[in-house]
């Protein structure tokens, strides 16, 4: 291509990205009034299930190019940035900074939030609870490991409601400040990352010692002056750590997926409204008699809400007693949903709701 249809086809792109620049900063003053009507009205800044149908409202306009998971890329980032204008979001998350947590925070809101690391899961619980930060993202199972057993456990007792939930594939890469592979002497990583990768690396360093630390983000900042050893870690933490990626993806399994949930106080006026595409989490738990299980599980059948995800786990403070972590497709504000529970209320020995709330994007 000659220079000259080039320099049109840039002078067209930059028309575009000033049309572009002005509706966003038009949509930016619409979107400040509404913080401010929102805040009048008693409502939260951020309400995932009017985002929900926001980007469902996107693609029924995308008639172009763009892939879905591009646009909604774009929006996030502009939603994101309208929640800024409005006031600013803080979220709790399961640290260090690049953690997956951390990773999950920024996929679901965007950049535009004030990200806060916590030590420990009962730390993201306790930091929303107390309202020094609004929200907080906990990871509560992943497709290879199963269930996150601390986040269980509090989910039984906190006030606080599951207000949406993200799914993250879990990517893993090999990242150093060095740019040699065959230099490298040591891996550092979390153990269960370092077993997630376990193939590759027999595979491409053989016989070089893995070393396990407290997290993978943790592995990455200590490779920063180590030019010698390499971490097993996320795009993120190369990003943030500012190191170089000598393999991506090297995961044994590229379908590993953990889920999160985003916790917060209840919806305040008009939040939380059905999207014709929800999900609902329950705690339950039976009574010690026959078939108390088949009981409390006919009333989803007779409102023909489909049961997406049942589990057992123990109580931690009563030896051999059991609850029941669920969810099911459906919303609370549906009367199904609510003639489900109220029966089902009445055939267990202890029920809680935990959240109605948008069910999370699926992953290609």
């Amino acid at each position: 291509m000659s220079e000259e249809p080039l320099q049109e086809l840039r002078e067209k792109i930059e028309q575009t990205d000033r049309e572009i620049v002005r509706l966003l900063n038009e949509r930016a003053a619409v979107s400040i009034e509404i913080g401010k009507a929102k805040r009048a009205e008693g409502r939260d800044v951020y309400d995932p299930s009017r985002e929900a149908m926001v980007y469902r409202h996107l693609e029924t306009l995308n008639d172009g190019i763009l892939s879905e998971a591009a646009l909604r890329g774009v929006f996030r980032e502009i939603l994101s940035a309208s929640r800024f204008l409005q006031t600013p979001t803080t979220v709790a998350f399961l640290g260090p900074e690049a953690s997956f947590s951390h990773q999950a925070a920024l996929a679901h809101f965007g950049g535009g939030i004030a990200a806060i690391p916590t030590a420990t899961i009962p730390e993201v619980f306790d930091e929303a609870e107390r309202g020094k930060q609004r929200w907080g993202i906990v990871p509560v199972e992943n497709s290879a490991e199963g269930s996150v057993k601390t986040t269980l456990d509090k989910l039984i007792s906190t006030p606080l409601t599951i207000r949406a939930e993200v799914y993250l594939r879990v990517r893993h890469c090999l990242l150093t400040g060095g740019d040699d592979m065959d230099a490298l002497r040591k891996i550092y990583s979390h153990p269960q990352a370092l077993a997630q990768c376990q193939v590759w690396l027999r595979t491409n360093l053989p016989g070089v010692p893995l070393i396990e630390v407290e997290s993978t983000a943790g592995a990455a900042r200590r490779v920063r002056e180590d030019k010698r050893g390499a971490a097993v870690a996320s795009i993120l933490a190369a990003e943030v750590y500012g190191l170089n990626i000598l393999a991506e993806g090297i995961e044994d399994n590229p379908a590993n997926t953990t889920r999160f949930l985003v916790i917060g106080p209840k919806p305040g006026k008009a939040g939380g409204g059905i999207t014709g595409r929800d999900k609902t989490s329950i705690l339950f738990g039976t009574p010690h008699v026959p078939g108390a299980l088949q009981r409390a599980l006919t009333p989803f059948a007779e409102a023909g809400l489909n049961l997406m995800r049942i589990e057992s786990f123990p109580m931690r403070d009563r030896m051999w007693e059991y609850l029941f972590f669920a969810d099911f497709a459906g919303h609370l504000a549906e009367e199904k949903t609510q003639e489900c529970l109220r029966e089902l209320r009445n055939r267990t020995a202890f029920l809680k709701v935990l959240g109605s709330y948008p069910r999370g994007e699926d992953l290609p």
